[in-house]
């Protein structure tokens, strides 16, 4: 699987990540209340990853939480390039959270704490 940037929606959120610790109901409850339409769940080492997509420029994934963690959501921005955003995101004062890591083919996350405290994820090539 390969992802193919989108250039006129760099600088969009166009990925929101829900952390959840049921995410079956999670699904089934965004699919009936708020119509999402989801893709086939693909497995994940911590359990089934659920994508989503709103709109044909953006989605997201529920996923289940991770062992300490609480329930939340992450939004990721749309970046030309996630190593370049990562640094200037690190110049400006943010903290890192994770470094860039390649998740698929086409796509690189990195997240880091703004200024402020607010998580902020960046993916792109």
């Amino acid at each position: 699987m390969e992802h193919e940037p989108t250039k006129g929606l760099y600088g969009w959120i166009t990925h929101t990540e829900f952390a959840v610790t049921d995410p079956d109901a999670l699904r089934t409850w965004c699919e009936k209340v708020l119509g999402w339409q989801f893709m086939p769940s693909f497995p994940t080492p911590n359990g089934d990853y659920h994508l989503f997509a709103y709109a044909k420029e953006g989605g997201g994934g529920i996923r289940q939480t991770n062992p300490g963690e609480t329930p939340g959501s992450l939004s990721f921005v749309h970046v030309e390039n996630t190593q370049d955003a990562f640094d200037a995101a690190l110049r400006e004062g943010a903290e890192v959270v994770a470094a860039p890591e390649k998740v698929m083919e086409g796509v690189t996350t990195a997240i880091v704490r703004a200024p402020g405290g607010v998580l902020i994820g960046f993916s792109g090539p």
